[in-house]
């Protein structure tokens, strides 16, 4: 993973320092918009009739609102430039690569060569526009509004805490598994693709159709080990609710908290659950990027 990370900044450094920036940026507006909910709540409850202070407080969030919008506009609109980039200059070394190696006398087949530039070098070039800026805004994100849960009531912020570390660790545990079937699917993806250029394909077709129930049966596994993780994750995000909204009534029935603090809460729970499937997916695209980056290298990679 750090192979991949510091080959990534060798070749794209530069650019990925305004989407760091920008990403910094959204992750700090995160939560002004649940600090303008607090208080508009609040001065509607205590009853004031004084519509004049909402107006202006309805205004600011609906303004913070837009630029965090627009800054995501420009992020989304850079990193996606600069993942088309790199889908370019992966399929130029691709075929460079190709070129040399049949002068040489040691070709890579047409099928690997196909699937590389069509598929993975795709795959890959999408990930690198986002390598940097998207964990970078999803966890400033996440501690954005876990901190300001934690400022408003504490108990609610070390119940929205405890939400995400399990899911975290569900995820870097299931996704190994998922990382050796992405592996093998390729490989046998290329094999299968490989035996289309075969001169007598009915002499190979047994083997292909043997490949593609293989990826079936793969892609097969995948879906079950990611279907049960993303149902312990919601069922963590579901208890998780439920507590933040008992327990949040619980300190207003007391008198220690307030209504528009705890709806802000709730609201943040949502928000919080955003960037938490952000960054699992995250995740799960580094490890199986990383996977086939490591397959990309060796058709790549001169011999």
């Amino acid at each position: 993973m750090l192979h991949l990370y510091s080959v990534i900044w060798r070749f794209t450094g530069r650019r990925q320092i305004l989407l760091i920036l920008l990403s910094f940026a959204i992750a700090a507006l995160a939560a002004a918009p649940l600090k303008f909910q607090q208080k508009i709540i609040n001065m509607l409850s205590g009853g004031s009739g004084d519509l004049g202070p909402v107006l202006v407080l309805g205004a600011g969030m609906f303004g913070v609102i837009l630029l965090s919008l627009a800054l995501k506009w420009v992020l989304g609109y850079s990193s996606g430039l600069l993942g088309e980039d790199v889908v370019r200059t992966i399929r130029q070394r691709l075929v460079a690569s190709a070129r040399t190696r049949e002068d040489s006398n040691l070709p890579i087949s047409a099928g690997t060569l196909s699937t590389a530039i069509s598929a993975e070098a795709e795959e890959i070039g999408g990930f690198v526009g986002s390598a940097f800026s998207e964990p970078i805004m999803q966890i400033g994100t996440l501690i954005s509004v876990i901190g300001f849960v934690t400022a408003t009531q504490p108990r609610l912020g070390i119940v929205a805490l405890a939400m995400i570390i399990p899911q975290i660790i569900i995820v870097v545990v299931t996704q190994r598994q998922v990382n050796r079937l992405v592996g093998e699917r390729v490989r046998r993806l290329r094999a299968a693709t490989n035996k289309l250029t075969a001169e007598d394909l009915q002499a190979v077709e047994q083997e292909m159709l043997a490949d593609f129930d293989s990826i079936y049966g793969t892609r097969k596994s995948i879906y079950k080990w990611k279907l049960s993780t993303k149902f312990l994750l919601s069922a963590i995000g579901g208890a998780g609710t439920v507590t933040v909204l008992l327990l949040g009534g619980w300190l207003v029935l007391e008198g220690r908290s307030d209504v528009g603090t705890l709806v802000a809460a709730l609201t943040a729970l949502g928000r919080l659950q955003g960037p938490t499937n952000v960054l699992i997916a995250f995740f799960r695209m580094l490890s199986a990027n990383r996977v086939k980056f490591d397959l990309l290298q060796t058709l790549m990679r001169p011999q």
